[in-house]
């Protein structure tokens, strides 16, 4: 089976090798990985009334980081533990690797089948997950929330993406993510090889390419021009409003490719703004009447995010 090839999400459910409690309902899971030849990481946040009801089976709200960061971003930037409050749903943060793209990379590392069918096989055997799941994911987080959905139409209900890599083929963008990979020490052979002799790669990975299998699935996409000075809060350090930028009309062209389609999907195209938490915040909280109706919960925004 070629690397660009789809498989069903499904699998052998993850061991858990070690499992350390952050808070109440915050989990930090270490997982022995088949997929990824490793052991890896995932947060898990679990609703509040997860013990008292042993009968109950909950929605998974999956949330993929980018580049440069781990497991812990979601909640150290975003504070999205506090959404779970009385909502009723798990969140799931797996490692997506220092480039953040939960692919399958031709080094052998399939964080696609890690996340869709090693992590998720877990929260259904061990966590009561109900098997209704909705994904999200910031910057190269994006991409894998997008390419998930769309390699493997109907495992989410709804997929967002906030300043995402969503055309891997578009002009620049290749650049982009030669550049994030070597930051992180990685040769940028190793995910989907070069861009004109692995093309078919490329193209089975690019959201864009495959959007049509997005149809039936509730769309938020969100990203900024990159004209904007720095704000508070972290951010990525590759140029932001440069990186940002270049995702701008690679953007518009994913979504027009879905309008083209007559595949439904939300829009927000914002002046300024830079590859950064600060931005994403907002965004997300923009996105989570969206995510919440496809999972079945309340509408209304979390005031930690607003």
């Amino acid at each position: 089976m070629t690397p660009s090839t789809a498989r069903a999400p499904g699998g052998t459910a993850a061991e858990v090798a070690a499992a350390t409690r952050v808070d109440a309902r915050t989990w930090d899971l270490t997982v022995a990985s088949a997929s990824l030849g490793r052991p890896a990481a995932v947060r898990i946040v679990l609703p509040e009334d997860h013990a008292p009801t042993p009968g109950r089976t909950w929605p998974v709200l999956y949330l993929l980081h980018g580049p440069h960061e781990d497991h812990t971003a979601w909640t150290r930037e975003a504070g999205v533990e506090q959404l779970t409050e009385g909502r009723g749903l798990i969140l799931a943060m797996p490692d997506c690797g220092p480039a953040g793209l939960s692919s399958r990379w031709l080094d052998g590392s399939d964080y696609e089948s890690f996340q869709l069918g090693e992590i998720d096989g877990l929260l259904r055997r061990d966590y009561r997950a109900s098997g209704v799941r909705a994904v999200a994911g910031v910057s190269t987080g994006g991409h894998g929330a997008m390419a998930h959905a769309a390699r493997h139409p109907g495992a989410f209900r709804a997929a967002a993406s906030f300043s995402g890599v969503l055309d891997t083929t578009f002009a620049g963008v290749p650049t982009v993510l030669d550049a994030l990979m070597l930051r992180e020490s990685l040769c940028p052979g190793t995910l989907w090889g070069d861009p004109v002799d692995g093309w078919d790669t490329w193209r089975a990975f690019n959201p864009t390419a495959r959007a049509g299998g997005l149809r039936g699935t509730a769309l938020y996409v969100s990203c900024g021009s990159g004209a904007a000075a720095p704000a508070s809060g972290g951010g990525d350090e590759l140029l932001p409003e440069v990186l940002e930028s270049t995702l701008w009309p690679a953007t518009q062209v994913f979504a027009t490719a879905l309008e083209l389609r007559g595949i439904p999907v939300t829009t927000h195209y914002y002046e300024g703004g830079r590859h950064e938490w600060a931005y994403w915040r907002k965004e997300f909280a923009a996105a989570w009447p969206l995510l919440a109706h496809a999972l079945g919960l309340s509408g209304s925004p979390p005031a930690a995010c607003r």
